[in-house]
């Protein structure tokens, strides 16, 4: 993981990235505000979920022998909650509810965070 990144990847959420884009082509997160399962990252093939005037850019993702990075899009509503953290992209085992492409697999993304100076 870098220093200064906004979002960062466990080496296990980048496997599974190299896996999905492998399987989807290229991809793209979006962090939505919601509970539960909506406030779980989803990962979209590039372009599927539509962003605009009311999301942020946070950080172009790279993954070893991934291209191009894949963007990390979040609410802005989100994001003036989250500004003050890093955030780290991980996977865990069991199904979240939403679409995002990993559902299929038996596993989840999920966002650890933690508060930067």
């Amino acid at each position: 993981m870098t220093e200064t990144a906004r979002v960062e990847l466990t080496e296990t959420a980048a496997d599974l990235l190299r896996e999905l884009t492998a399987a989807h082509g290229p991809l793209m997160f979006h962090q939505s505000g919601g509970c539960c399962d909506g406030s779980a990252p989803m990962c979209y093939p590039l372009g599927e979920f539509r962003t605009g005037d009311s999301d942020v850019l946070l950080a172009e993702l790279r993954v070893a022998g991934v291209s191009p990075g894949i963007p990390f899009w979040m609410s802005k509503s989100q994001y003036a909650r989250w500004s003050h953290t890093r955030l780290v992209v991980d996977v865990v085992e069991g199904r979240g509810s939403g679409f995002s492409l990993e559902a299929p697999e038996g596993v989840r993304f999920l966002i650890r965070s933690y508060l930067v100076g």
